[in-house]
């Protein structure tokens, strides 16, 4: 990594603000084209990338999330730019689509796209599963 990131970067650890936002989009992209020159494989994949918050039960049906929905723009952008650097992206995966127990956290953080009640069981999409559902829709489509 370069000093100027490292610089900036250090002493920042996953649960401070500017690691889930500058640090950790510019790392994702540098850690690409470091792989692809490193190891030149055909393709590489994001198999998980999310970001833990204590999210609030929904609203009228409606969660607003817009830490995750910054996170993952983000994190899509750097892939994008490792993309147009020649890196053979072939997929990115949000972690994850639903909240779900994480061994170090428990159920306190949350990590889907998608709220779930874990009394009823009953699931809600949040404004970033809005947001992500249609950049992959976009895409699909060529909108």
């Amino acid at each position: 990594m370069p000093s100027s990131v490292s610089a900036a970067c250090a002493g920042q650890t996953s649960r401070s603000p500017r690691w889930t936002g500058s640090c950790a989009r510019t790392g994702l992209r540098q850690l690409l084209v470091r792989l692809h020159h490193d190891y030149p494989v055909r393709t590489l994949a994001i198999t998980e990338n999310g970001a833990a918050y204590t999210d609030p039960p929904p609203v009228d049906g409606r969660l607003h999330d817009p830490e995750r929905t910054r996170y993952i723009a983000a994190h899509v952008a750097a892939v994008g730019q490792a993309i147009e650097a020649g890196v053979p992206v072939s997929g990115y995966f949000a972690w994850s689509l639903l909240d779900n127990f994480e061994w170090a956290q428990g159920f306190s953080n949350r990590f889907g796209v998608v709220y779930v009640d874990y009394a009823s069981q009953q699931r809600t999409l949040k404004d970033s599963g809005r947001w992500y559902r249609s950049l992959i829709a976009a895409l699909q489509f060529g909108a």
